[in-house]
């Protein structure tokens, strides 16, 4: 483990490599179905999380996914347009609208997220246990910089 301590150039640019490659062949998996839908990777993204966080608000959603009001708007045009998702004004704030997975929606997900699952199973489950580990930490402390 000493040799990662002294990583050069080129390691780290094999590395940023890697990372491409995985992110691409992780949603190329999904593209299939994006197509049946006629939604893209966006889409994809936004019904992931608001399965992961089922009556997220729309501020939180933009926070997550790091885009404009704008972008996210089309977005979710879409998907009202393909009913996968609904609002529920917030109880006590009725400027809050919380958004769910319809039942169209929850299978779609569904869908998608069966396909990648494959390839994230398989990926893990031919490793150690300590590899598994050790991978989630080092991707955590990428994504927190």
């Amino acid at each position: 483990m000493k040799e990662l301590l002294y990583l050069k150039d080129e390691q780290l640019k094999h590395l940023i490599e890697k990372l491409f490659v995985s992110y691409r062949e992780s949603f190329a998996d999904s593209k299939k179905i994006l197509n049946k839908y006629d939604i893209g990777l966006a889409h994809q993204k936004t019904i992931h999380l608001i399965s992961t966080y089922e009556g997220i608000s729309i501020s939180e959603l933009i926070g997550k996914l790091k885009v404009t009001k704008q972008s996210l708007n089309r977005v979710l045009k879409d998907l009202i347009k393909l009913e996968m998702i609904f609002f529920n004004k917030d109880e006590n704030d009725t400027r809050i609208k919380h958004i769910f997975l319809t039942k169209k929606g929850k299978e779609i997900f569904k869908e998608i997220f069966e396909i990648q699952k494959k390839r994230i199973y398989n990926a893990l489950l031919n490793s150690s246990s300590q590899q598994v580990l050790n991978f989630d930490e080092v991707l955590n402390k990428i994504i927190n910089g």
